[in-house]
């Protein structure tokens, strides 16, 4: 892998096409509002979005052992089919565990690969969007 990260690409449309698909049908807006952390958050998902995706040189060290690429697309295969799976049967439900885990998975997700792919931006990106995206889907129910 060099710059581009054709894996990453793929696991970003594959975790964006639940979100769209939800806010086309729904067009809900969130009821918890706090300026602060939804900047932080956006920081974070973008930056997410932008190192899965392309690796800047210097900022990212690549694999660390021999059979890691597969570790890498297993686990992320396991997190979107897991994010999937319960986005399909809790789609109407606006419960606390599903804003927990729609929240969870793809901020594990994101440190996982940043980890594995040893690039210190997408670490940070994840470390950002993480406490933020996870607290705001919490509020976000519990109004």
């Amino acid at each position: 892998m060099s710059w581009f990260n054709p894996y990453g690409l793929g696991v970003i449309l594959l975790l964006m096409i639940p979100n769209v698909i939800y806010f086309a049908k729904t067009h809900e807006t969130p009821l918890y509002r706090n300026p602060f952390l939804e900047r932080a958050e956006n920081v974070g998902r973008f930056s997410c979005f932008g190192f899965m995706i392309f690796n800047p040189p210097f900022t990212w060290f690549g694999f660390f052992f021999e059979s890691a690429l597969q570790v890498y697309l297993i686990v992320n295969g396991c997190l979107l089919a897991l994010y999937l799976a319960i986005w399909a049967i809790l789609f109407r439900n606006n419960t606390l565990f599903r804003a927990v885990a729609m929240s969870v998975i793809p901020s594990v997700l994101f440190l996982f690969s940043g980890i594995m792919l040893l690039s210190v931006p997408l670490i940070l990106g994840a470390l950002v969007f993480a406490p933020c995206h996870i607290l705001i889907s919490v509020k976000n129910v519990k109004r």
